[in-house]
């Protein structure tokens, strides 16, 4: 799409908004990969009005384009430019989190509805060939294959998996986790989701292994008695379950934890309490999605855990995104007729968007391990 002189430079929204986006390095129909080409007249105006939703939303409708969308995001965040813009919808956004449990027991199922239950034909296109859908480790790691198994790798050495425990997998999704801790492990496995495409397609690729799958709510899940897993881990779930459940999530976990056991969380992070998540992000692709901040998780798990170590490995999301988006591409003449380009063009901006954001480190990438009382001796994570 060839971009269009469509805004007066004395039209005083396109002014406002060029002012702000120079403070970041970018130009409205610049020569640069990250700057923004308009394609309609009023893009300024909904940008300024609705903020981050109106950044989203005029992207996907074909309002502008920009080569380098991350790049573009990155900047801007680096900018702290959403910081300067403050708009009645980023307002409503944050009060009706703040009002509403997004992530009641009845909302919880809604996720999986609208993006786990796309395909799992569309998601093993664009992951690995573990479906592992959380960020990849990439220390030492050139490619999204490997970076995959270093992170599963990781986690299992991290917990100290070893054959006989059991381990559940609260938010289990395709079993990438429960199928390489059984096979490498020797470790039997219970994984809960609420979407009934992983759930099926989960239990096809686990089939002989000790693996069970649960389509459950975690808070719905009773198939184990108190006290009677190794080890628990969540991978990418907890991004789902919203402050106002952070410590029924923790009750839960410490419930079913064996006494001297270890529970390793594994969730995106927000710099700053109450943020929660993106609108656009919330609205289009994780409906009821919030991030917790540092205190936020603390605060919530200290009822039931103590905290032994902490890791921080946001930097490797950006990557990891970066390497989704180029099998999205190439796996996209497969999906089009399906889905169509207004999907395309959404999910582009979701994943360079969010590729972005890590980038400039507003989101964090954390691995937490936790134990009911302590490790006896002090917990050493492993090298």
């Amino acid at each position: 799409m060839t971009a269009m002189n469509i805004a007066s430079p004395h039209d005083d929204y396109t002014r406002v908004l060029a002012a702000l986006l120079d403070e970041a390095g970018v130009a409205i129909g610049g020569a640069k990969p990250w700057d923004l080409q308009v394609h309609h007249p009023d893009t300024a105006r909904r940008l300024l009005a609705r903020g981050s939703l109106g950044l989203g939303e005029s992207y996907v409708d074909g309002w502008w384009d920009c080569e380098r969308l991350d790049e573009f995001i990155f900047r801007v965040l680096e900018a702290r430019l959403h910081d300067k813009v403050r708009t009645p919808a980023l307002l409503l956004h944050g009060l009706k989190a703040r009002m509403i449990n997004l992530q009641s027991e009845r909302r919880a199922w809604h996720v999986a509805r609208v993006h786990y239950d796309l395909g799992s034909d569309f998601f093993a296109a664009m992951l690995d060939p573990t479906l592992a859908y959380s960020c990849g480790y990439w220390a030492g790691s050139d490619s999204l294959e490997a970076a995959q198994e270093a992170k599963l790798e990781m986690i299992c050495r991290k917990l100290g998996l070893r054959p006989g425990m059991r381990l559940l997998d609260i938010g289990c999704g395709w079993g990438s986790l429960m199928r390489f801790a059984a096979l490498h492990y020797g470790v039997a496995c219970d994984g809960l989701t609420v979407s009934r495409a992983q759930y099926d397609y989960g239990r096809e690729c686990c089939a002989g292994l000790p693996v069970t799958f649960h389509l459950c709510d975690y808070r719905q899940f009773d198939g184990a008695e108190a006290g009677s897993f190794d080890r628990i881990a969540s991978v990418g779930m907890f991004e789902h379950v919203g402050k106002k459940n952070y410590r029924t999530f923790f009750a839960m976990a410490r419930r079913f934890l064996s006494g001297d056991g270890l529970f390793l969380l594994h969730t995106i992070g927000s710099n700053r309490r109450g943020v929660g998540v993106d609108p656009w992000i919330e609205r289009y692709i994780f409906p009821n999605g919030a991030l917790p901040s540092v205190g936020e998780l603390a605060d919530a798990a200290e009822a039931s855990f103590i905290v032994e170590d902490w890791h921080n490995f946001g930097a490797d999301y950006d990557r990891t995104l970066m390497a989704w988006l180029e099998r999205f591409e190439q796996g996209w003449a497969r999906f089009s007729e399906r889905y169509g380009q207004r999907f395309r063009r959404m999910w582009r901006y979701y994943l360079m968007a969010c590729a972005g954001s890590f980038r400039a480190r507003d989101n964090q990438l954390w691995q937490v391990v936790l134990s009911p009382a302590g490790v006896p001796g002090g917990y050493r994570r492993p090298a």
